[in-house]
């Protein structure tokens, strides 16, 4: 099976398992896991904040980012298709208690304008009592809905700026903001600098088993640390995972490019099937988004994992495949030839 589901579900690498069997571990809990330290530092360093937690998943790291600069009943901004909002299990309201507030964008990239319109205009007349405080702006680099779409950094700059103007913390979710990177040429510091809290993901095309980080000023790391605890993502011997995250940090970034070819690879070549509307222009990263013209999603996806290439539906008519570093030529080639034969039988 050519498993185009999701970049997370890779396998690692035999010097991956090499070093998580033999990680130095202690006690994540109490702060002695020299590992996960390591882990945390490698990464505040390269996001360029100073300090990070690490956490099992994105969403924990997400959510716990919006907890440490929120209260219940506070509104936060994201843009409408926002993984934050959309597919973290409604966790911003269960969790933090906030109302979300949404942007509109395109491919998930949205203006300072849009920014300014949310928050408003306070007049005398109206108490401010009465709306809910807007207390937060979160970005989402690379932006998963949107197909993979990178922020050019002078966008990320400018509603960074509409944010601190109206006097909002800033979250970056940096799920695959390695991707950004890779595709752009921009710093991942870079990216960061204009952020309160930043996560970063290893288990997506980074090919670790499990694992993101929450970085930024320590004072903010201190608070996510309890929050963390609280909501039970407290580990112990986490070394041996933290290292799977550590390699792939090391050795994997400078491959991240494979992937984005392999993309667009499958874009150009089934764009130009009857049937699909896709442009593989619009492909920059690891994520292929296209449209069935005359096909449901449901029973395409189905098509296509009875012959051997596993993906998902998107909507009524979209599909969603994704590359990760298992996905080589071969498989590429593999993914394209079954894209036709599903199209031949079910058109």
């Amino acid at each position: 099976m050519i498993d185009l589901r999701s970049d997370t579900c890779s396998r690692p690498s035999s010097a991956m398992r090499e070093a998580m069997a033999w990680a130095e571990v202690g006690d994540d809990v109490y702060g002695d896991d020299p590992t996960v330290r390591a882990l945390e530092d490698r990464t505040a360093r390269l996001l360029g904040k100073e300090d990070a937690v690490f956490m099992p998943s994105g969403t924990m790291t997400n959510q716990v980012g919006i907890r440490v600069h929120t209260e219940p009943g506070d509104a936060v901004l994201f843009e409408q298709s926002a993984h934050v909002y959309l597919l973290e299990g409604g966790a911003p309201s269960a969790y933090s208690g906030v109302l979300p507030r949404l942007l509109p964008g395109t491919r998930g990239i949205f203006t300072a304008e849009a920014v300014h319109a949310a928050v408003g205009s306070p007049h005398p007349f109206f108490p401010s009592t009465v709306p809910a405080p807007v207390r937060l702006l979160c970005v989402e680099n690379t932006h998963n809905n949107g197909g993979g779409t990178v922020w050019p950094l002078e966008d990320i700059e400018a509603v960074a700026a509409a944010g601190r103007e109206r006097s909002l913390a800033l979250h970056l979710d940096g799920a695959r903001l390695w991707h950004a990177s890779a595709f752009s040429g921009v710093d991942e510091a870079a990216y960061a600098a204009p952020f309160d809290t930043v996560s970063v993901c290893f288990s997506k095309a980074l090919g670790a088993p499990v694992g993101s980080c929450l970085a930024g000023p320590a004072g903010l790391i201190a608070r996510a640390r309890r929050f963390k605890q609280q909501i039970g993502g407290g580990f112990r011997q986490a070394g041996i995972v933290a290292a799977g995250a550590l390699h792939a940090l090391e050795h994997h970034r400078e491959r991240l490019n494979e992937t984005h070819a392999h993309a667009r690879w499958f874009a150009e070549e089934v764009a130009a099937f009857g049937g699909i509307d896709l442009d593989p222009l619009a492909v920059q990263t690891n994520i292929v988004r296209f449209r069935l013209t005359n096909v449901r999603a449901a029973d395409f996806v189905e098509e296509m994992h009875r012959r051997g290439v596993h993906a998902l539906p998107a909507g009524p008519h979209e599909v969603r495949a994704v590359f990760c570093l298992d996905v080589g030529d071969e498989e590429t080639r593999g993914a394209i030839d079954v894209v036709a034969g599903a199209l031949a039988e079910l058109n």
